[in-house]
């Protein structure tokens, strides 16, 4: 089997460290990796396959030899190194919102759309967690009863801000249970025992950044630019899962019997729906796993042609690191990327120094 070359970049952080762990745990078939992050911290070590390798700051020489380039360190990093590694003649894999919604990067979810892979010019966008778990659960009954309106109000774990956010929860909720007053530095308000509607910065149409993510990147992943979307993001005090209440309006009537069937046999769903037995998705059940997880099927009372469904995963695995790595596994299964820049530069072109396509 080809061995590959991988850097990440933001190894340090929560996603990172995911990577790690998803590498390690899927067997990735890894010739050598590379650990990069910030300034602050370089000379770090850290274990992969039981090898402790030192964190190394990134530099515009960290991606010689590089075949394949895991990035999660925020966007601006992103714009700046993904380009100068894709010269290089790595694969980038970006995490970040940096290059999602342009439209020379594939923005990929391997069980939807991996075939966009093949149009990719060294970046490709992995897209936001929230719209990943999304998608995921619907594009099964899209593809047989095409969606025209999605209404989702999402439950968002603390996680998807970073380890910052986890560290200030838990301080919130022990001071909190203490008597004390509980003073925000994460987030604008307190976040223990408290809902906040505001995830990423308001837009001048009133939705925030994250809300309107989800209307763009659903269109552009599932191919239906016509989809209506709304949607309200909530930050919870969770501190691993995402879960999000849909509604979904089909162009023709689809019972929840008929939706269950087709979800059951969806790639990357888990159908979780007995009410009985009051079974159905949770975050803490769906931290730690690679499935996206659906329930609360039932009829959409509002509308004859509506659904409604309950979904959860782990927006740091299946919503971040678990996809990245699902992309790169694809493109090694079709063979769409080879280990070393000679034989890459036959197949295919990189990004140029801001971020343009080479022609």
């Amino acid at each position: 089997m080809k061995q590959y070359n991988v850097a990440i970049v933001g190894a340090t952080g929560l996603v990172g460290q995911e990577f790690i762990k998803v590498l390690e745990q899927r067997a990735f078939p890894m010739e050598s990796v590379s650990l990069f992050a910030s300034d602050r911290s370089a000379g770090k070590k850290m274990f992969v396959n039981h090898q402790e390798i030192e964190v190394r700051e990134t530099s515009a020489e960290s991606f010689k030899d590089i075949d394949i380039a895991l990035f999660s360190a925020g966007a601006e990093i992103s714009r700046h190194f993904s380009p100068i590694a894709a010269r290089a003649g790595a694969v980038v894999i970006d995490n970040s919102a940096a290059f999602r919604m342009e439209p020379w990067v594939p923005l990929v979810v391997p069980e939807i759309n991996v075939d966009d892979i093949k149009w990719h010019r060294g970046i490709i966008a992995n897209p936001n967690c929230s719209t990943i778990q999304m998608v995921v659960a619907l594009y099964p009954l899209h593809k047989v009863n095409p969606i025209k309106r999605i209404v989702v109000n999402t439950y968002q774990s603390v996680s998807g801000t970073g380890s910052a956010a986890i560290e200030e929860l838990s301080a919130q909720a022990r001071q909190v249970l203490n008597g004390q007053n509980a003073v925000p530095h994460v987030y604008p308000h307190q976040i223990a025992f408290n809902l906040l509607p505001e995830i990423d910065v308001f837009l001048d149409n009133g939705y925030t950044k994250e809300e309107w993510k989800m209307v763009e990147e659903t269109r552009k992943i599932m191919h239906a630019d016509d989809i209506l979307v709304s949607a309200t993001c909530v930050r919870v005090p969770v501190f691993i899962g995402h879960a999000e209440a849909v509604n979904i309006e089909f162009t023709n009537p689809i019972t929840p019997e008929d939706a269950r069937r087709i979800l059951v046999r969806a790639p990357g769903v888990k159908v979780l729906d007995d009410p009985v037995i009051s079974l159905y998705p949770q975050p803490w059940s769906a931290a730690g796993t690679d499935e996206v997880f659906v329930g609360r099927l039932r009829h959409d009372a509002s509308h004859p042609k509506g659904l409604v469904m309950w979904v959860a995963a782990d927006n740091v695995r299946k919503g971040a690191a678990l996809n990245a790595v699902q992309i790169a596994e694809e493109m090694i299964k079709r063979d769409w990327i080879q280990p070393g820049r000679e034989e890459r530069e036959k197949t295919g072109a990189a990004a140029d120094s801001h971020g343009n396509p080479l022609q």
